[in-house]
């Protein structure tokens, strides 16, 4: 019983940065679907060499791992700062200002 538990959180850190990205899209792109979704083989390969299978009593717990991760993610990227991007260094964010001439 404790496997399930190891994998619950590798699937929730998994998503973190998967529901980090989600969280800055625009719903129901191709990109959004991608953030979603591109996770689950990862958890696949996780279940299989965890040795948990497919068993039916894993799934609640897996299933709420998985979107508390996208859920997390989400939060995190919505309670930081945007970033501000500086247009004469080419868009790298967060740039030192110019100096002031002498």
């Amino acid at each position: 019983m404790h496997t399930v538990w190891i994998v619950a959180v590798t699937v929730t850190a998994v998503n973190l940065p998967f529901g980090f990205w989600r969280a800055g899209l625009r719903r129901f792109t191709v990109a959004w679907f991608v953030a979603v979704h591109a996770p689950v083989p990862i958890v696949v390969v996780l279940r299989i060499f965890s040795g948990l299978g497919f068993q039916i009593s894993t799934v609640p717990i897996l299933v709420t791992a998985y979107f508390m991760g996208q859920f997390v993610g989400g939060r995190i990227r919505r309670s930081t700062p945007p970033r501000r991007a500086d247009r004469r260094s080419g868009g790298q964010a967060d740039s030192p200002p110019p100096l002031p001439p002498n």
